[in-house]
């Protein structure tokens, strides 16, 4: 046989092997129910339940690794084995070690019982996107489902949380939301932090009629979006009525200029609202296009445009993601133009980050650990996890207890959207009396706090309230 006809009779070898194989794993796909997917191909890559599954944990996997120590390792071991009393013992050993970890409290209280005694929620948080806000909105889920489990539980059952990871990603929201709505054990999610990637998961949950209740998206657009979704953090026409009435009539201000986060949808509806009041108060927003989110862009040609312009006033919207931007601004001002900010800003790294270049700047947010004198949940957080808390803290506990205490009448999906809907529900928690408004937003308005020095700060400044 010669060269060329050796060549042919290989080619049709292979084609023939080719197709005898794809055949194959068409025929063991038709009959497994699977998709096969080519590992080859990397373009608009497929994520299944299995890589979603990876992001959310009862106590077998420590999804928030910086917080990882020996004991806490050996504990979601034992809970992955389904030996629960040794994970429970292993997760009070490492919160002797680390008592400011909220992921360890979840699963210690996740491991004292079996299955069928709990009833199981779950949290989304931006681990891998924000490490910082994922811990604070955890620690007000773990607050309120220790309080829970030792206060008699819920009808008698525990309450069993499970932590998901979303890293501030509106495609993994909605992958994650996909999971929680097939999932029947689970009667409602906490969650999610940024308002993009709560409008991007609000059309799954209100179709798989499974309540949502975001403790920090503030657009605007989320009001009213759907009947199972709710928020226990204020909208941004609150917070925006709030300072801009301050802006007028405190401050006096009549040329205030706005630097924000083109790209984040909340920051986007905070200026609208704003700008709003401003406008119908006689005061003037000042022209200067200052865009956090652009490429080029500058804090110390940004101030000098803004002063050069007249203002003689500036309010701060970033998106949660990128408060430095702001703080660099701020240190550009050098005091010169009065300082406003959205309730993003108000966290400790704000002041540990901006100290005397944020001296002064008042903020409206929905909580102070003062605001309420009878209120213990201050007291009660500085206790279990050695220092003061913030808003998203406050509000996360909030989400968690309206969820605990609309299960108590309700133990159904629908039952519960129908209880937290109900006029005559209310619960007590961190930010006050929890009720909810037909639209799904929460009940209440806004305060303002302002920086000040304060010595007793390790940071050397706090926030007050006016």
């Amino acid at each position: 046989m010669n060269s060329k006809n050796e060549t042919k009779l290989l080619v049709f070898s292979l084609l023939f092997t080719t197709v005898l194989l794809g055949a194959g794993f068409w025929l063991w796909n038709q009959l497994s129910g699977k998709t096969i997917i080519p590992s080859a191909s990397n373009n608009n890559p497929q994520r299944n339940s299995g890589s979603t599954s990876e992001r959310i944990s009862l106590g077998e996997k420590i999804l928030v690794t910086a917080d990882t120590n020996p004991d806490k390792e050996a504990g979601v071991k034992a809970f992955a084995k389904g030996d629960f009393a040794a994970a429970a013992s292993n997760f009070r050993a490492s919160l002797q070690k680390n008592r400011n970890d909220p992921e360890t409290l979840i699963y210690l209280n996740n491991s004292l019982g079996e299955s069928s005694k709990y009833l199981k929620v779950a949290v989304s948080v931006p681990i891998g996107g924000n490490l910082d806000v994922a811990k604070e909105l955890l620690r007000g889920v773990a607050q309120a489902q220790d309080e829970v489990n030792r206060s008699g539980a819920i009808n008698g059952k525990l309450l069993q949380v499970a932590i998901a990871n979303d890293d501030n990603d509106p495609n993994l929201a909605q992958q994650l939301a996909t999971q929680f709505v097939k999932d029947s054990s689970i009667q409602a999610v906490v969650g999610h932090n940024a308002s993009n990637l709560t409008i991007a998961a609000a059309p799954i949950y209100q179709q798989g009629r499974l309540v949502m209740i975001s403790p920090s998206s503030t657009a605007e657009n989320l009001s009213g979006i759907g009947s199972y979704i709710f928020r226990t953090v204020l909208g941004n026409d609150s917070f925006a009525n709030s300072l801009s009435n301050y802006t007028i009539k405190t401050a006096r201000k009549t040329n205030i200029a706005i630097c924000f986060d083109s790209t984040a949808v909340d920051t986007i509806s905070f200026k609208k609202e704003f700008v709003k009041v401003i406008q119908a108060g006689g005061s003037k927003v000042n022209p200067t296009d200052c865009d956090l989110a652009a490429a080029n862009f500058d804090p110390s040609a940004a101030m000098s445009q803004l002063i050069s312009s007249g203002a003689d006033s500036l309010i701060l919207l970033p998106h949660v993601d990128g408060i430095n931007k702001s703080l660099e601004l701020a240190a550009a001002n050098k005091g010169k133009l009065a300082l406003l900010a959205s309730p993003t800003l108000y966290r400790y790294q704000t002041l540990q980050a901006g100290k005397g270049d944020i001296n002064g700047m008042v903020m409206t947010v929905p909580w102070h650990p003062t605001a309420i004198k009878s209120n213990p949940f201050p007291q009660n957080a500085v206790k279990l996890w050695g220092g003061t808390v913030n808003w998203r803290t406050a509000t996360a506990y909030d989400a968690t207890m309206a969820i605990a205490k609309g299960l108590q009448q309700g133990n159904s999906r629908e039952e519960l959207q129908k209880v937290l809907h109900s006029p005559s529900f209310s619960v007590n928690g961190a930010t006050g009396k929890i009720a909810f408004q037909p639209s799904g937003d929460i009940k209440g308005k806004a305060i303002l706090v302002k920086v000040q020095p304060n010595s007793n700060s390790p940071t050397g400044y706090d926030f007050a309230p006016l």
